[in-house]
């Protein structure tokens, strides 16, 4: 009876075992064939840690068709409540504590498959969007052994599958199979190819490290985070609030992009791991463009939660609020794959077999790992292969108690920024700036940054400027000034610059926007995992471009 029933059990899912799985997926619809996925990986006590999911969609549908699924109608709905803002590109939704990653790429299947770059397990096609034009490149996100299914009339393109290298056979709802080219491939990895997690050491305790920190935690990887300082946050990472927006051009520039994702990300973090109303707000932020009356780039209403059009040249950002970074920092270091040590100066790096040893001032080694990140703001060119282009940025914010009502609720941005009413220490505050010092390494505080950042806030906030000008004058103005790493064109460097050896560092001034991004992007390329933007935005912050 024992083996009978045994022999009675369903097969395991391919996934079982894995370290992670990744299925392409085209025509999302209202996503029920998500859902059922995503269920399958809750109830299968073999399912991989990491679930990938990339869905092709060339016109989301309304969030109330999703809310109306009836098979998972609890996951509907938490998939409901990330489905806004989808503008052409890709956008990373996270589910299960970012266990459950879907990446949803907004735009036609060819041109989305140029912009993919990682290998599939699965691929669970529609006939309806299939041609013969996209088999190859679905092909060459294939592994050998890779399943696919195609469901629907499948004989147009049947014969085009086969050609490419897919074995196929009739099933229920169309046609299933696997990958098998009877022909060499060039560069053709096998299925069964899995980064296996080890010892990663992060050199750098601010956002940037910090981030990096909680995305391989996340992937099963025992961190230790090194710093000089004695504590975390103790650089640019240390500034009271920050102010998290997209930068949105006329005409959605590359930067316009990068933000979006930045954004979603930061938010999609802050959300999940900090304190609403302490940590961070999701206000919304008005941006004044003063003399620019350009109205936002004309993407449809998928572009409302992120930029909309209001009166007198200003911008509505509904996808935007203060953080704390520091908060940020300690929430992302705070994982039980996550250790601290300050006061821990790294000054040179050693390839060793196949683990780098990380050396102080006098030599000796005081860290190994098969894996280390450089995220050591200005620190990081000294560490490298080769000089990274970095060069130091001062920032100086000035601050003050909130006592009574300014006239000005909501956080503005433009030829900088004011925050009304956020928390600094516990307490209510305001907050404008910054200043942008290029090549300034100095950190103190200057008299004259809080005069340039009030001349500043008199053009930006003028009503405001004028409560809080005896304050200045009177010197009864709190600083922060810090100083900030950035790139010749201001945008991160991030990737591997060896094997076993990566960077992710040159935040600038917009590393709330772009720490969480970097270093999931970073994750991505260590573990060939699908990005979580497209290529050619990836493509934009490496470190050796």
């Amino acid at each position: 009876m024992a083996a009978a029933e045994t022999a009675a059990q369903p097969p395991d899912h391919p996934w079982a075992g894995r370290a992670r799985w990744c299925t392409v997926l085209t025509g999302f619809g209202d996503g029920e064939r998500f859902l059922s996925t995503w269920s399958a990986w809750r109830a299968d006590p073999r399912a991989p840690p990491l679930l990938h999911v990339v869905a092709v969609e060339p016109r989301p549908v309304d969030p109330s068709r999703i809310r109306l699924s009836g098979a998972h109608p609890e996951l509907a709905r938490e998939l409901a409540a990330q489905w806004w803002g989808l503008t052409p590109g890709f956008h990373r939704l996270r589910f299960d504590e970012g266990r459950v990653l879907l990446t949803l790429c907004v735009g036609e299947l060819p041109a989305v498959l140029r912009e993919l770059a990682f290998r599939a397990d699965a691929l669970s096609l529609e006939a309806a969007t299939l041609t013969a034009d996209v088999v190859k490149p679905l092909a060459r996100l294939c592994r050998r052994g890779t399943c696919v299914s195609v469901m629907g009339d499948a004989a147009p393109v049947s014969e085009a599958l086969r050609a490419a290298g897919f074995t196929l056979q009739a099933a229920a709802q169309g046609l299933v199979g696997h990958y098998a080219p009877s022909w060499p491939v060039r560069d053709l990895p096998n299925r069964d190819v899995d980064v296996q997690p080890g010892r990663c050491i992060v050199i750098g305790a601010g956002l940037a490290g910090a981030a990096c920190a909680h995305a391989f935690a996340q992937r099963g990887w025992e961190v230790r985070v090194l710093d000089a300082a004695d504590g975390p946050a103790q650089g640019a990472s240390a500034l009271p609030v920050g102010l998290l927006a997209p930068h949105q051009s006329p005409d959605d520039n590359l930067l316009s992009r990068l933000s979006r994702c930045g954004v979603r990300t930061t938010l999609q973090a802050a959300s999940s791991l900090l304190r609403d109303g302490e940590d961070y707000t999701w206000t919304g932020v008005v941006e004044r463009r003063l003399d620019d009356p350009r109205p936002p780039p004309n993407l449809g209403s998928a572009l409302d939660p992120w930029t909309r059009a209001g009166e007198a040249n200003t911008w509505h950002h509904d996808a935007a609020g203060w953080i704390r970074p520091a908060a940020l920092v300690h929430a992302w270091l705070t994982h039980e794959r996550i250790g601290f040590e300050g006061g821990r100066a790294a000054c040179a790096l050693q390839r060793e077999d196949e683990a780098w040893r990380v050396l102080g001032v006098d030599g000796d080694e005081f860290a190994r790992g098969e894996l280390v990140i450089v995220a050591a703001a200005l620190g990081s060119a000294q560490l490298m292969p080769g000089a990274l282009p970095v060069h130091p940025v001062r920032g100086q914010v000035s601050w003050g108690p909130t006592n009574g009502t300014l006239p000005c609720a909501t956080p503005v941005n433009g030829n900088g920024h004011f925050i009304p009413n956020a928390l600094v220490d516990g307490s209510p505050a305001w907050l404008t700036g910054s200043t942008y010092g290029r090549g300034d390494a100095d950190s103190r505080p200057r008299d004259e940054d809080h005069g340039a950042n009030l001349e500043r806030m008199g053009v930006l906030v003028p009503d405001v400027a004028e409560v809080l000008a005896a304050r200045f004058t009177q010197r009864q103005v709190n600083a922060w000034s810090g100083v900030r790493c950035a790139s010749r064109d201001r945008r991160p460097l991030v990737g591997l610059m060896a094997p076993g050896l990566g960077v992710c560092t040159a935040m600038g001034s917009r590393g709330l926007t772009f720490a969480a991004l970097s270093a999931e992007l970073l994750a991505a390329q260590v573990h060939g995992e699908p990005w979580p933007l497209e290529r050619r935005l990836g493509e934009a912050l490496a470190a050796n471009r």
